[in-house]
């Protein structure tokens, strides 16, 4: 059996400790497991492990979960998940036991302790390590591929080494990795391989050796699917080749392969950065036709993009339509058209849309709402904003109370004190917590117009409620009343 090359671990409670300067000790002799004296020990890693106070507990925590015989790929995957992976003095010595495991001349990996160990050094990012590992999975394969085939936990295992690869850069040690997976595996790489390794390029703008990658993969004969094609149409549109974007779209579409939303999205963004906005918006009408649901981030792009542009109208009018053809995605939160038109002094354009696409099935966010309110109310239209608060509350959107306070304080300035207590009275059954300035806005209107047994009603709910400190203060708000 072959044994992996060099120092079988490195020296990890050495680099702990740089400062120690003692010389190493000389190597201690493998001590015995118990057992029955006759039956050979398995060898533990003593000559590779820094001789500090770790190295005796770590002896000793293998003799206690690793017996003889047998020691099997099962043994060892379970010692390492069970036991070393939770303790916080020796789970980085992992990679340190896997490969002891592989000096008995008894013991063989196979693809459960290959899979596990090239996760666990994935996920850690210990990458030069994972490196050695995929080297020793290509000079001493799993036995399942003694036969005719290869393991078929092969190509996963290197496919999440190479993910990993991919996410931090480095996009080298990925292609060799790709290629030592090659020659292991059975027939040619899948797709979902050559797409991590293509994206993995995009990600970090080596735009033609994706392309490259891809053209490779033609030649392969594996058949690229959504996600090959959504990779490269953003890859062009990012690199300023929308038309070449655009021939892939059609491409695609040529070659039987349906495109979906984020084929969609990232034409319109493409559209739209290249201020070709009709296009853009007619590639949306070509959504529906195709039978393609919109997302949020469709309508996102569309709304954000017009409205950038002064375009707002045009946004109106558009999800508009879009509500009517039931196509408008209802997670969808139309909060920055809302935002636009109230800042330009729209609110009551922003009330027509909201009412329009609430009267289909779209409902307004809480905060969009709340944002609507306030634009009315700042152009005076206090019956518009009164009705939408009680609207809000029918449909069990609470306001925040600060915002309720100020619609409160307009109403009773405009002598609709009544009409603001029954909003109180919706809120209170629909759980908004009121304060005591939302009552003591009321008392003051209700003093104001002279109504001296409403006030004194929602003084003595005031007392009920803990918001009357003292007999001064409530003496004080009921002298108000009569005055």
């Amino acid at each position: 059996m072959k044994k992996l090359r060099g120092p079988i671990a490195i020296p990890l409670l050495e680099q702990r400790n740089p400062k120690n300067t003692k010389p190493p000790l000389s190597p201690i002799p493998n001590p015995t497991l118990p057992g029955a004296p006759k039956t050979p020990s398995i060898p533990l890693p003593t000559q590779t492990l820094s001789h500090t106070s770790n190295h005796t507990h770590l002896l000793n925590f293998l003799k206690t979960h690793i017996k003889n015989p047998p020691f099997t790929p099962q043994t060892l995957l379970h010692f390492l998940q069970s036991k070393l992976h939770h303790h916080p003095a020796f789970t980085h010595f992992d990679f340190h036991v896997f490969n002891w495991a592989s000096s008995v001349d008894s013991f063989r990996h196979d693809h459960s302790t290959f899979e596990w160990m090239a996760r666990t050094l994935a996920i850690s990012d210990r990458f030069p390590e994972l490196s050695s590992l995929l080297g020793f999975m290509v000079a001493s394969p799993c036995p399942c591929s003694d036969g005719i085939f290869s393991c078929p936990r092969t190509e996963p295992v290197f496919q999440f080494a190479i993910n990993a690869y991919c996410r931090v850069g480095r996009l080298g040690d990925a292609l060799n990795a790709f290629d030592s997976m090659r020659k292991l595996i059975d027939g040619r790489p899948s797709v979902v391989v050559y797409n991590i390794l293509i994206n993995g390029f995009v990600k970090h703008s080596q735009h033609d050796q994706a392309l490259g990658l891809y053209d490779k993969m033609i030649k392969d004969r594996v058949k690229a699917n959504v996600y090959t094609f959504n990779i490269l149409i953003n890859s062009f549109c990012r690199n300023s080749e929308f038309g070449l974007a655009l021939e892939l779209f059609k491409d695609m579409r040529e070659k039987g392969c349906s495109p979906n939303v984020v084929s969609f999205n990232t034409l319109i963004k493409g559209f739209f950065r290249e201020r070709k906005f009709e296009d853009g918006i007619g590639m949306a009408y070509e959504m529906i036709d195709f039978g393609c649901k919109f997302s949020s981030v469709t309508c996102e792009i569309l709304v954000d993009g017009l409205c950038r542009e002064g375009r707002v109208s045009e946004a109106c009018e558009l999800l508009i339509d879009f509500s009517r053809k039931r196509v408008l995605p209802k997670s969808y939160d139309y909060l920055i058209l809302v935002e636009v038109l109230c800042k330009k002094g729209s609110s009551g354009r922003a009330l027509e849309v909201v009412d329009e696409l609430w009267r289909t099935g779209n409902v307004p966010s809480l905060i969009a709402c709340t944002t609507l309110i306030e634009g009315l109310w700042r152009l005076g239209r206090m019956d518009e904003a009164s009705g939408l608060m009680k609207r809000m509350l029918e449909e069990g959107s609470v306001p925040d109370i600060v915002t309720f306070n100020c619609l409160l304080q307009d109403l009773c300035n405009l002598g609709r004190t009544v009409e603001a207590d029954s909003l109180r009275r919706l809120s209170l059954s629909k759980g908004l917590e009121l304060d005591s300035t939302a009552y003591r806005i009321l008392v003051s209107g209700y003093s104001r117009e002279g109504r001296r047994k409403e006030g004194e009603v929602l003084v003595d709910e005031m007392l009920d409620r803990g918001f009357i400190p003292d007999i001064a203060t409530y003496n004080r708000l009921i002298d108000g009343l009569t005055s």
